[in-house]
């Protein structure tokens, strides 16, 4: 059977290169929203995260319909961390946009996500965006498209791919790079034309792949996917296929195929649609809806290993459970172990410490979101620092994660990046000119190497250096890298800082609190100057006599704190450090708060260091 009716495709792209502007203009000339109704941007990205990060972290479903023909169309993820997601929806559609910035050319996640979709036997239509840019290069930036299909293996078809130039934000697209077009419909045209249609056995077996978990308070778990054989109807008992070869029974209560930003009930739906049942509690993502008399399960997805982890905890500070409703151990467990229904990239297991839980994932803002999604949820924590999971081939040998880099960095700056990156143990494999005083350089590097560097990086460009990075695969390990160059700077009092503490520490510290502050013995209250950690007083108070008034001494003048995105603090912290996260507030803590026990310990340290010489 062939849906000639039905086209399902997924855009793909790197990080910030339009893919949710340009769903948003398929959906507005599609006419699914009424003329007066009044429509924000990036409409897609209806995660709170999503919207102040600018990036899209979960694949949203949408529908239009263009000349009788019903398109189902997937916002992936451009970034490498969500790796899940892109996978998962790559095995729902047929097709794909791969969307690339008529200026920056083809990036690290483009090749990634490509490879993915070529993995996938999908023949990618191609669109050059951002046509508006004043550094737009169009010409150059096809021939690098072609040249990525071909290093990835691309077949015939494959590499028979049709181009398209546009503005998804101004919502318009064209056949050729000197034309500006009115409005979409090419890219419409190009959708019929060139997407294959859904194809399947509709009397066979059902088989609908679960993809996507979603959540409702009144019909609870809904499992998202496609049909790729058979039909479904509402009421209709069914079988779902686990991962662990096992077969369960059940009922799919209700089915909801997609139009815009709705789900519209349906009573059956065959091959080809992507849709959501209802009535399914034990189900999981990979997991195969069958038919009851007839189970037959597709293969399960292969989804890319963690490469990344840290240790979740419990809250153990003097402040623990002031700001956060979700504090205890078994909280923790629960919610994190929650998280991997939907989260397949993601790995949690129990620890000898029961409060303490090692989690792992594909890189820091893959482990960041999720911090950042619990805290918002009212949960208290505290981390870790990352640290990379390594490997040992059958030979014995030590491997680490490498990852490809790109930066795009002023010429000024590039003698200081590639110093900081030789230390990390980088290997530069290319460098270009890439216009207006800028230059290009790609390097393989270690994924330790990587943290704790982007701040550093931001520094030492000024703000005007550009970096994105892909993981590569594993390799031999590289040998040491020096950790963090700089020391804490530790508070030995509980209490309020000052002003007047610190004004007089300003010189030795830089500090990442403001007057003001509640702090506690152990809390990480600034850097310090120098490589090594010290232990500061930042409560105390000028003493006052009868000769000396408060305001005696004049106005100090306070620099400006450092102010740590929870990005930065995860890649700042040592080893022995945590960050404290909760709702209200992120701290940064050693883990052993007692300044005694830590002079005791590095002191024991230190001789056992001298014995083993």
């Amino acid at each position: 059977m062939k849906r000639t009716d039905l086209r399902n495709i997924a855009i793909i792209a790197h990080v910030d290169h339009g893919k949710t502007t340009l769903v948003d203009g398929l959906l507005k000339q599609s006419g699914i929203f009424r003329e007066n109704e009044e429509v924000q941007d990036c409409v897609m990205d209806s995660n709170d995260l999503e919207r102040e990060r600018g990036i899209t972290i979960l694949a949203k479903n949408t529908a239009v319909s263009y000349n009788g023909i019903k398109i189902n169309i997937v916002d992936t993820p451009g970034h490498a961390d969500f790796s899940g997601e892109v996978e998962r929806i790559l095995s729902m559609v047929d097709g794909a946009i791969l969307l690339v910035d008529s200026a920056e050319g083809v990036m690290a996640q483009t090749k990634y996500v490509l490879r993915k979709a070529l993995e996938k036997g999908l023949r990618p239509i191609v669109i050059i965006n951002k046509m508006d840019r004043q550094d737009a290069r169009p010409a150059e930036v096809l021939d690098e498209i072609l040249e990525l299909f071909i290093d990835l293996g691309a077949d015939d078809d494959q590499l028979d791919f049709p181009v398209l130039y546009a503005v998804g934000r101004d919502g318009w697209s064209s056949l050729e790079p000197h034309e500006k077009g009115e409005d979409l419909q090419p890219l419409f045209q190009k959708i019929v034309e060139h997407v294959p249609v859904p194809e399947g056995d509709n009397e066979g077996p059902l088989q609908f792949m679960i993809t996507t978990l979603d959540y409702d308070n009144y019909v609870g778990r809904i499992a998202v996917g496609r049909i790729h054989q058979g039909k479904v109807r509402t009421g209709q008992q069914v079988s779902v296929c686990k991962i662990d070869g096992t077969v369960a029974k059940g009922k799919a209560q209700q089915i909801f195929t997609y139009q815009g930003l709705s789900r519209i009930a349906t009573e059956e739906a065959t091959v080809g649609d992507i849709i959501a049942i209802t009535g399914l509690s034990d189900i999981n993502i990979g997991e195969t809806i069958s038919d009851p008399e007839n189970p037959a399960p597709l293969p399960v997805m292969k989804i890319d290993e963690p490469t990344l982890q840290m240790t979740f905890q419990t809250n153990t500070s003097p402040f623990a459970g002031k700001d956060g409703d979700f504090i205890t151990s078994r909280h923790l467990r629960s919610r994190l172990y929650k998280e991997l229904e939907k989260n397949v990239a993601l790995r949690v297991s129990d620890t000898e410490d029961p409060d303490v839980f090692l989690v792992s994932g594909r890189g820091e803002l893959h482990l960041s979101v999720l911090i950042e999604t619990m805290r918002r949820e009212g949960y208290e924590l505290a981390v870790s620092k990352p640290q990379v999971i390594m490997h040992r081939d059958e030979a014995g040998t030590l491997l680490e994660p490498i990852e490809d880099l790109i930066i795009d960095v002023p010429e000024e700056y590039m003698g200081v990046v590639m110093e900081k990156l030789g230390t990390r143990r980088a290997e530069m494999t290319n460098m270009n000119p890439s216009g207006s005083g800028q230059v290009r350089i790609e390097f393989t590097i270690p994924a330790r190497g990587l943290i704790g560097y982007r701040t550093e990086f931001l520094t030492d460009t000024k703000g005007f250096g550009v970096m994105h990075h892909l993981f590569r695969g594993y390799e031999a390990h590289r040998g040491d890298i020096p950790g963090r160059s700089k020391g804490a700077a530790v508070a030995i009092e509980q209490g309020t800082a000052t002003l007047y503490a610190m004004g007089y520490l300003q010189e030795r510290v830089n500090f990442i609190i403001e007057p003001g502050a509640d702090v506690y013995v152990g809390m990480i209250v600034g850097e310090n100057a120098r490589e090594q950690d010290m232990e500061i007083n930042v409560t105390k108070t000028k003493h006052l006599t009868n000769m000396r008034n408060s305001g005696s001494e004049g106005a100090i003048s306070l620099k400006t704190p450092m102010r740590l995105s929870l990005e930065d603090a995860l890649e700042w912290i040592d080893e022995d450090e945590l960050v404290e996260v909760t709702p209200k507030n992120i701290r940064l803590r050693k883990k052993i708060l007692d300044p005694h026990v830590r002079a005791r310990m590095a002191k024991d340290k230190n001789m056992a260091t001298k014995k083993g010489k």
